[in-house]
């Protein structure tokens, strides 16, 4: 794990609370929770679907802990006819067997199926979180984490006033922002293992003040 400085010029809509105060936390699906496919490709069925190692355990750790879960994931491959609406949702439905099987889950999902400039949804824009917030109205942006791989997955915190974990894992090495998407974390880590052990580490006590670097 590495902290991060933050100069990205994106103003935060609510300032972040402590990391103790940490009561939801985002993540990204494709390259956080399961292995990203190639670039110009996508996971379209559930057998392309491979759950990264230690994401059910993770997951599981978060709801032992009380912290709500919920994806939210941009499949543009809806738009460009790949797959359907409803084949993502059987994958979903299925991890939620797997992590049910291990005692976890995932508290919700939300999608967005549309192209670029066709909706508010699409991370960086805040539509996902809109969605998540009117079904709980109890979820507050400020004491929530993005746990993400990409310059999108922290635009799309740091413009809500999330606090933001980065994944690194060679995703933005294909799609580019790496130096962005680094600067623009809170926390650097390998895994969502590691970002758990921090989130979780955060509750028993305070995250060192984060160090001014873009390594």
């Amino acid at each position: 794990m590495r902290r991060a400085g933050y100069d990205s010029g994106v103003t935060a809509g609510h300032a972040s609370a402590p990391w103790s105060h940490v009561k939801t936390v985002f993540l990204d699906r494709d390259g956080v929770l399961n292995k990203k496919a190639p670039e110009g490709e996508y996971v379209a069925q559930w057998e392309h679907f491979e759950i990264l190692d230690g994401v059910v355990e993770a997951l599981g750790r978060l709801r032992r802990a009380g912290l709500r879960t919920i994806v939210v994931t941009n499949q543009r491959g809806v738009a460009l006819g790949r797959y359907s609406a409803a084949e993502v949702a059987t994958i979903h439905a299925k991890f939620q067997e797997v992590l049910a099987a291990a005692g976890a889950q995932l508290d919700a999902v939300y999608v967005c199926p549309h192209d670029h400039g066709e909706c508010n949804c699409r991370k960086p824009l805040p539509g996902l979180y809109a969605q998540a917030a009117a079904d709980d109205p109890s979820i507050c942006a400020a004491e929530s984490v993005m746990v993400g791989d990409s310059l999108v997955d922290m635009e799309f915190g740091r413009r809500l006033g999330m606090r933001t974990i980065l994944i690194e894992a060679g995703a933005e090495e294909r799609a580019g922002g790496e130096k962005q998407a680094r600067q623009m974390a809170d926390l650097r880590c390998s895994s969502l293992q590691e970002a758990v052990d921090e989130i979780l580490g955060s509750i028993r006590g305070p995250i060192d003040d984060p160090i001014d670097g873009t390594g």
